[in-house]
């Protein structure tokens, strides 16, 4: 795929979407830390039922600490791998409150040193929370990147490194939403709504091959 193609590709997706985010709800760094967190192997619907009511009652480090363990895993029980990641939110809140002042930081170093922080969480955080232009790339981004020819790589970090390479700058700031969004609702797994798709037409996806 070449420069203009993905230009126009991005152009598009900013025309129907100019201000995209992610669809965790939150209010704050660390309320978006948390989702995430809670996020992985989960929908995003189900983290927001569970959320809504957990930030009502405690949305800091200290507040989340305070209510224990247990008492957490009450609230996010509805959500897949609770039990690990009840005890990775109680692990990054201590870290935050002893070492970084109860404040999210803004580096991939200190946020991969939190307890269920992978590169791809952190990425979120970086680009959700504080702007900086990185790729979070999922499952989604995985795969309309190869399917379209957007970008190419054999793992999530080729890909991350290939998409932070050829997408124009103008357009990196919001890419990692709208490639996600993409392909949650249109360039889906095991059928891609190719009619509907705004980018069909500049779409290098050999249609006959699924399997991307």
């Amino acid at each position: 795929m070449n420069k203009q193609k993905r230009i126009e590709i991005f152009e598009r997706f900013k025309r129907i979407n100019p201000h995209p985010t992610t669809e965790l709800e939150y209010s704050s760094p660390f309320e978006l830390l948390i989702a995430v967190i809670l996020s992985a192997q989960a929908t995003d619907v189900g983290v927001n039922k569970a959320t809504s009511r957990l930030y009502k009652v405690a949305n800091t480090p200290q507040q989340i600490y305070d209510l224990g363990l247990e008492t957490l895993k009450e609230y996010i029980k509805t959500i897949g791998l609770f039990n690990t990641k009840a005890k990775n939110v109680i692990k990054t809140c201590k870290i935050l409150i002893d070492k970084h002042n109860s404040i999210v930081p803004d580096n991939r170093k200190d946020l991969e040193a939190l307890p269920g922080v992978g590169r791809k969480t952190a990425n979120v955080i970086l680009n959700t929370a504080f702007g900086q232009p990185t790729m979070a790339v999922d499952t989604h981004i995985f795969r309309v990147s190869r399917r379209t020819k957007i970008a190419h790589g054999k793992d999530v970090l080729q890909v991350e490194k290939s998409l932070l390479r050829l997408i124009p700058n103008d357009y990196l700031m919001d890419a990692h939403h709208w490639l996600i969004l993409h392909g949650r609702y249109t360039c889906k797994a095991r059928k891609p709504n190719c009619q509907e798709c705004i980018i069909s037409d500049l779409c290098e996806f050999d249609k006959i091959n699924l399997t991307l």
